[in-house]
């Protein structure tokens, strides 16, 4: 659907939804943090400790070390590629840094831990921290390929699943998102939390806010906190905790327009409107990739031609934001399929014979 709306370019580009350009559907296989080959093993033939060797001698520029672009260089490098890594920061794990130092969420950390044990021990892979690069530096580097892997960032508009557009706001309010928190913001409270996004990061961010002091209110159209962890079996263990916490609860309300210091909620079944008071309102809906970096290489391909550069590929949460797991295979996926051959519009075996139209 991507590729027909023209929002991605190449079927290599894809997340790996298995929703295919024909329209068929198959069931998603398993995803695994650690090890991108699980579920891959019939269907593409990938082996968890072995992968082809390199079929060319193209170097490979990668910009940004998040789980996606951790996992290309690894990868890349066990093929025997000539790989670069840019880091804006000082540290590698983006996200996977960022959350794993979150409550609750320090084990996160191992995803960045061994990719960057691995890498360590790569002589063809390079890191260069400190690295924020512009589409300019990287038509000089003269790099054969260039991976975009600059992840996604939150919403500040409110726009999520409940709604489709951006949620009427002041230009007074304060209104920030679990990047700004990460990055060290401070909230003043009372704090509203919009949870939009129904996985664990509202849960997460009600708790740490809590653990500070703030009062806390947790909004949310659906009927119970982070709703979507009932898939993975903690959804009652994080109601329980924010409970004990004395964090405010309000299910089944959707934000309806927010202005200095007051916000409407709306009964997601009446429309009946109540208004709280806050002094920092956090929104956690949805998240945008961070894209901006491709699109301006892109648009000069006679640019991308002289300086040598045979593709330019986002992956991860540059693509389309979604787990940590998605991520770690986008990177994978890239470096599996960097010069072998085209395996056309359905990239895996079917697990059972496509039948035709009688």
């Amino acid at each position: 659907k991507k590729i027909e709306e023209g929002r991605v370019e190449d079927i290599r580009e894809c997340i790996g939804c298995n929703i295919c350009v024909s329209g068929d559907f198959v069931m998603a296989p398993m995803r695994c943090t650690q090890n991108p080959t699980m579920g891959e093993e019939w269907r593409k033939g990938w082996h968890p400790e072995k992968i082809a060797e390199k079929k060319s001698e193209d170097s490979v520029l990668v910009v940004g070390a998040g789980p996606a672009g951790m996992e290309c260089a690894r990868s890349l490098g066990n093929r025997g590629y000539s790989v670069a890594v840019a880091e804006a920061t000082t540290e590698i794990g983006g996200r996977v840094k960022n959350e794993s130092r979150l409550p609750g969420l320090a084990e996160w950390g191992r995803v960045r831990d061994y990719r960057e044990v691995q890498l360590s021990n790569m002589l063809n892979v390079e890191i260069f921290f400190d690295s924020e690069l512009t589409p300019e530096h990287i038509l000089e580097f003269g790099y054969d390929h260039v991976v975009l892997a600059t992840g996604s960032k939150w919403r500040h508009d409110g726009a999520g699943r409940a709604n489709m557009a951006p949620i009427s706001i002041s230009d007074d309010a304060n209104v920030i998102t679990p990047d700004d928190i990460i990055a060290g913001k401070e909230a003043t409270g009372p704090v509203v939390i919009f949870d939009d996004d129904h996985y664990y990061m509202g849960g997460v961010m009600a708790e740490k806010l809590r653990a500070e002091g703030h009062e806390v209110v947790y909004v949310t159209p659906a009927a119970d906190v982070s709703n979507w962890t009932h898939n993975t079996m903690e959804q009652e263990r994080i109601q329980k905790r924010l409970i004990e916490m004395d964090v405010d609860i309000v299910p089944l309300h959707n934000v309806a327009e927010i202005r200095d210091g007051e916000v409407d909620l709306a009964c997601v079944y009446t429309d009946r409107i109540q208004t709280r008071s806050f002094g920092t309102v956090l929104m956690v809906t949805a998240k945008l990739p961070s894209d901006e970096m491709y699109h301006q290489l892109m648009e000069n391909p006679d640019a991308l031609s002289e300086a040598g550069i045979k593709s330019v590929t986002r992956i991860g949460d540059c693509v389309a934001p979604g787990t940590i797991a998605a991520a770690v295979y986008s990177g994978h996926r890239y470096a599996q399929e960097l010069d072998e051959e085209p395996v056309g519009d359905v990239a895996f075996h079917r697990e059972m014979p496509e039948l035709a139209d009688f």
